[in-house]
Formats: C-alpha cells, structure tokens, sequence
C-alpha cells in the first residue's frame, strides 16, 4: 500500500517562502507523474505543479516563477519551494503519486498553507 505523508505547511507572510515535503513509502519509487495540486475554499482542487519521470517540472501560469517541484529519489520525497506567496495561494496543498501501468492515484493527507498579515 503506497502512502503518501506531506509536512511542511503552516502561516506565512506575504512575500515569504515555504518548503512542502512529501514522503512517499510503501513502494519502490517508481512513478508516472509526480504532482502537486491545492485547494481553496469551495474550490475543486488544482493541479498545480507537475513531473514526469523522464521530464521536467511544469506548472500553472498563477505559479509559474515562484515555485519549483524537485524530487528526492534516494529520499523518496518530493517537494514544493513556494516563494514570493501571496495570500492567493491560501489553499490546502496535496501531493499526488500516478504509479506507471496501472495509472492508479495516491494522495497525500493534504497540509495547510495561509498567506497573511
């Protein structure tokens, strides 16, 4: 059973930085796609941030710039560096695990990012 545990969320100030990790146990660190997605309220959720195996990081345009997906694979982890935030990016953060054959989905349990003053 893969299970995802993401730490690293918390409050911040506008113009801050945060670092989001995901640990990826369960499973040889074989994937499909590596992503991050949020979710606001009464919003659905959005991919955000994204990597192939073979690939490079992609993003949305509202986070282009600012943050980077990176991955750990001795670790099995991935992470999201989130910086110049501004409270838009007030959300819930998940990572997400695409495992390759099968396509099925794992999630992380989700953290909490708040942007304020």
């Amino acid at each position: 059973q893969v299970q995802l545990v993401e730490s690293g969320g918390g409050l911040v100030q506008p113009g801050g930085s945060l670092r989001l990790s995901c640990v990826v146990s369960g499973s040889t660190f074989n994937f499909f796609r590596l992503a991050w997605f949020r979710q606001r309220p009464g919003q659905p959720r959005d991919l955000i941030a994204g990597i192939l195996k073979e690939g490079s990081g992609s993003y949305a345009d509202s986070v282009k710039g600012r943050f980077t997906i990176s991955v750990d694979k001795a670790k099995k982890t991935m992470h999201l560096q989130m910086d110049s935030l501004k409270p838009e990016d007030t959300a819930v953060y998940y990572c997400n695990v695409v495992q390759p054959g099968t396509f099925t989905n794992y999630w992380g349990q989700g953290t909490q990012v708040t942007v304020s003053s």
